[in-house]
């Protein structure tokens, strides 16, 4: 993606050097190029500040200044930006200072004596790479923004969506892909039990007897083939010969990469309405 060149012309840019002579040359150079947003300073100590209030696109710096070189002015800038990309691009006689103009943070250099054609070139790669990663620290910022709102529309979403199963329904229940049970809204525990190595048992752990093998044994190949189920209805017999029927509704969770998550569902139990006794 490139950046028309219109668009980067009111780029903040700031010029250091202490040498007069260099700051016109280059003012000027930045002039005829069109950009209108130029600030020039030979003090290196003004440099952090400048910046914290201007916020600049780039900063032309000079590496050899006296009281404070470029790579001390480097220091001050890391130590007080707010991102990673610092946009400073040194000024340099000395061959040697590239390298470890680099590893100090800068994003490249100018060698003098300065070629005008290079310089342009290079202010331009320099404000066209700073706005892109502009653009594209923007949109992060603007996807973070956008999941953590839709995260909280879900958890919104999911508590009320729990509030009605309650008032609809016995109990909210989660299973995980291996049957375990994970969020129980309810009295489903005491009802139906808690799955142990696969089997039906009770709160002391002995296995549930009496339920109707016929009912479960199709209610399991729904799950194992991951289709949801609605109403389905399957019992038991108590021990003094009491009958329950339970009802339940549910369906199974997909992850992202539509790995198998479990299940999820709602139940009642079931009670037998009496009828009015009529006289003869």
């Amino acid at each position: 993606m490139l950046i028309p060149a219109g668009e980067l012309m009111d780029s903040r840019i700031l010029v250091v050097d202490d040498q007069p002579a260099n700051i016109e040359l280059l003012a000027q150079a930045l002039d005829q190029s069109g950009y209108t947003n130029v600030m020039t300073t030979q003090n290196p100590h003004e440099v952090a500040a400048l910046h914290r209030r201007h916020r600049f696109d780039l900063i032309l710096l000079d590496l050899q200044m006296p009281g404070m070189d470029g790579f001390q002015v480097m220091e001050v800038l890391k130590a007080n930006e707010r991102d990673a990309w610092l946009p400073v691009l040194v000024i340099t006689a000395q061959p040697g200072h590239k390298l470890r103009a680099l590893q100090a943070g800068a994003r490249d250099f100018i060698s003098k004596p300065l070629d005008m054609v290079e310089v342009r070139v290079r202010i331009r790669n320099m404000l066209e790479v700073r706005r892109l990663y502009s653009l594209l620290e923007n949109h992060a910022k603007g996807l973070e923004a956008a999941v953590q709102e839709r995260t909280a529309q879900l958890r919104d979403s999911e508590a009320r969506y729990r509030a009605l199963t309650e008032l609809a329904s016995d109990w909210y229940w989660e299973q995980d892909d291996a049957g375990h049970f994970t969020k129980v809204s309810g009295p489903v525990l005491e009802m139906l039990g808690v799955r142990v190595d696969g089997l039906v048992a009770d709160a002391s752990g002995q296995p549930v007897a009496g339920w109707n093998e016929a009912e479960r044994a199709a209610l399991q190949a729904a799950v194992a083939a991951r289709q949801p189920f609605l109403d389905f209805v399957f019992s038991r017999v108590n021990p003094d010969g009491s009958r329950q029927r339970f009802q339940v509704s549910g369906e199974p969770m997909f992850g992202p990469a539509c790995q198998f998550l479990g299940y999820r569902g709602i139940g009642i139990e079931l009670h037998e309405i009496s009828q009015p006794v009529r006289s003869p």
